[in-house]
């Protein structure tokens, strides 16, 4: 859902977009053409890249009108026109950094050369004039039209990551614990998709930021912005270890029953945490820790002196249970009074 609410609204910018742009250069009696493909092309995620890249597109499109003003007087209408048209523009644009316009500039030459037939001077205004209108009519609607805020789908996007982190860790150890021989190929391959997720969320986060200087709105939930990414790097790290735990050799794990158990009963309170995040009980996850951390010393008890100079040797036990106490206090600093405070006025 929120895939095609993000995806849908920009459709609909861009269509009303290229509708008023058409309509304003057929007022003036302008070809709408370059207009047009400037306003699709302007339609950014947020505001603030549709005024910073048309601040590049415009004077990149000046540069490949130019050109293929030059070119049509030299060589009239030919391949050779096409060709010398787009190259130069490319190399210009290039050259001066503007890259955000040569997609734009490129287009606007090469069709340039197939409707100029006189007047070359007045074609190249009139096309700096059509490249202006789509410009500033796509960057008003992307402004004023469904105006980018990204806080909800960040807020759910985090919670959602968060809970299916939780499930894959509880998956994982009941695997590790009671079914040591199983392939655990899936749980890695769902460890890949929520890496996916937690980039795109960032990627939210960048967007909604860049809109700060321009929305009073999210200037003021600056907050919850940094407390959002202080979760997406907690998930971030969560994902690291997790993948080290799959990465652990099984076999010939010596936990009794007992212990298994134990294990198993704090990794479920931890995932049921990671699910639920309203009913966090601050107490009741440390005193889970506690037991594992008593668990962690006394197996470190039982490595042998040789492999505490070659950490690799250490036996899977170890391991295993120094990354949950490590997952265990990632948590405990995800589920902050302050930091879940700020999050929930989201």
């Amino acid at each position: 859902m929120r895939s095609f609410r993000f995806n849908g609204s920009r459709i609909l910018k861009t269509g009303i977009a290229i509708f008023l742009t058409a309509v304003i250069c057929e007022w003036f009696g302008w070809p709408p053409v370059f207009a047009v493909i400037t306003a699709i092309v302007t339609i950014e995620p947020t505001v603030s890249d549709s005024i910073k890249k048309g601040l590049v597109r415009f004077p990149a499109s000046a540069i490949g009108s130019a050109f293929a003003v030059l070119f049509i007087t030299l060589f009239g209408n030919s391949p050779i026109t096409y060709t010398l048209a787009a190259v130069a523009t490319i190399l210009v644009c290039y050259r001066l950094n503007l890259h955000a316009g040569l997609l734009v500039a490129t287009l606007t030459s090469v069709a340039m050369v197939e409707v100029i037939h006189d007047h070359v001077l007045i074609s190249f205004f009139i096309r700096l004039g059509t490249t202006t209108i789509g410009l500033l009519v796509s960057t008003a609607v992307n402004m004023l039209v469904f105006p980018p805020n990204y806080s909800t789908d960040i807020l759910k996007s985090i919670h959602s990551i968060s809970a299916r982190a939780g499930s894959l860790l509880e998956h994982t150890f009941r695997t590790i614990l009671f079914d040591g021989d199983a392939n655990l190929q899936e749980d890695k391959k769902i460890v890949k998709q929520l890496t996916t997720e937690i980039q795109k969320t960032e990627k939210l986060v960048h967007y909604q930021r860049d809109e700060a200087s321009l929305y009073p709105w999210v200037r003021n939930r600056e907050a919850e912005l940094r407390v959002a990414e202080r979760q997406l790097l907690f998930l971030d790290n969560f994902e690291y270890h997790l993948n080290a735990l799959l990465r652990v050799p099984l076999q010939d794990i010596k936990w009794t029953a007992g212990e298994r158990e134990i294990i198993m009963h704090a990794v479920t309170a931890l995932a049921d945490d990671l699910r639920h995040a309203v009913h966090y009980d601050h107490e009741k996850h440390q005193d889970e820790l506690k037991r594992i951390t008593d668990l962690f010393w006394e197996n470190s008890k039982r490595v042998p002196a040789n492999d505490a100079l070659h950490p690799t040797l250490f036996p899977p036990e170890f391991t295993i249970l120094y990354e949950l106490m490590t997952i265990y206090d990632l948590v405990d600093k995800f589920f902050d009074p302050n930091s879940v405070k700020a999050v929930e006025k989201a």
